[in-house]
């Protein structure tokens, strides 16, 4: 089993939800995060004053899928999510241990 993280875009989130619900992957956590990477954020204006927006605001997608399942998985999540312009993302992929369903008990892949 793998855990995908992913970090978007806010309006990219529902395109990512659709197209992973589509074939057949659910189960899906979403945080709304702040960061930057080589988007280094971006300058603003308020009230004649300039100043610099460091952490832009994101979106962070947590998925966990079989093993059979990642390419797939980590295809759907990069080509919903591109807009082709600098600060799309990024995907993240480890590996997990053990996963246990608290309502069943049941663990490893019945629990996803």
């Amino acid at each position: 089993m793998k855990k995908i993280e992913a970090v978007v875009r806010h309006y990219k989130l529902e395109d990512v939800k659709n197209a992973l619900t589509a074939k057949g992957i659910v189960g899906l956590t979403v945080s709304e995060v702040r960061g930057f990477g080589r988007q280094r954020g971006h300058k603003e204006q308020y009230r004649g004053a300039e100043y610099t927006v460091d952490f832009l605001p994101k979106v962070k997608l947590e998925v966990v899928v079989n093993d059979a399942e990642l390419a797939n998985a980590i295809e759907i999540i990069s080509s919903s999510a591109r807009t082709g312009k600098v600060g799309d993302g990024k995907i993240f992929v480890t590996p997990l241990e053990q996963v246990i369903r608290i309502r069943t008990g049941e663990s490893g892949s019945e629990a996803i």
